[in-house]
Formats: C-alpha cells, sequence, structure tokens
C-alpha cells in the first residue's frame, strides 16, 4: 500500500467490506478472497452490488465482482469455521479485471465510511 492512499470517488454500485479482524499482512490472494466473501448480515440490496471491496484501514485492498450470493456456509472456507450462520450470506465471485483494479485497489475509501460506522458492510451506489 502506498505510504498516503489517495482517496477515490466510486461511481460503481460497490459493497465495502471491512476485514481488519480477519486480514493478515501477507495472505494470499485466496485467503483474502476467503475473508471477503463472508459471512455477512446483509439483506436483499446485497443484489443491487457488481463489486465488493476488501477494506483495511480504510484502504482497498482488492477488488472482486460478485457472480452471486448464497446462505452462508454454503461453500467451504479456508481458515474460518462456524460459518453457517442462518440470516448471512456469502458471496462467490472472482478478482475484477485490471481496468476495474486499477481504479480502486490502494485508494482511500476513508471518505464513505463515517466516525463511529460499526458495521462492517457499507452499501454504496446500491
Amino acid at each position: 500500500m502506498p505510504s498516503v492512499p489517495v482517496p477515490v470517488v466510486i461511481d460503481d454500485p460497490v459493497l465495502l467490506i471491512r476485514i481488519p479482524r480477519l486480514y493478515e499482512p501477507g495472505m494470499t490472494g485466496e485467503e483474502l478472497y476467503d475473508c471477503t466473501r463472508g459471512v455477512w448480515n446483509v439483506k436483499e440490496r446485497r443484489e443491487g452490488a457488481a463489486l465488493a471491496f476488501a477494506v483495511v484501514k480504510g484502504v482497498v485492498l482488492e477488488v472482486y465482482v460478485i457472480d452471486h450470493w448464497q446462505p452462508a456456509g454454503t461453500s467451504s472456507y479456508l481458515r474460518r469455521k462456524d460459518v453457517a450462520v442462518p440470516g448471512r450470506w456469502e458471496f462467490v465471485g472472482r478478482v475484477a479485471p485490471e481496468a476495474v483494479r486499477s481504479r480502486y485497489v490502494d485508494r482511500s475509501v476513508k471518505s464513505y465510511l463515517p466516525r463511529g460506522f460499526q458495521n462492517p458492510v457499507r452499501y454504496v451506489n446500491c
């Protein structure tokens, strides 16, 4: 990450997913995806999001295209246990194309995360 990430304006329908408790420096791409894709308390509004951002300390680490949503625990996880939580959801997706990633990765989204905002998921443009 750059020392001072440049703020970004988000034009796409996005879920900002903050993962500070799950993230560890040096994670593989697969492990980062695993932490980002679930297990979230999101409602029907989730269907309006095309992208999910893995966010730590207000900075976008990775961008995923959301292919679809399914009940949490439907698929297996690398590190996490107890993921089959009723009423929670996980997405299935893939790393976004480079043209999309280059607009958002290593950029600051702090302006979308108001001080005191506790929910790990934030809807933007959806």
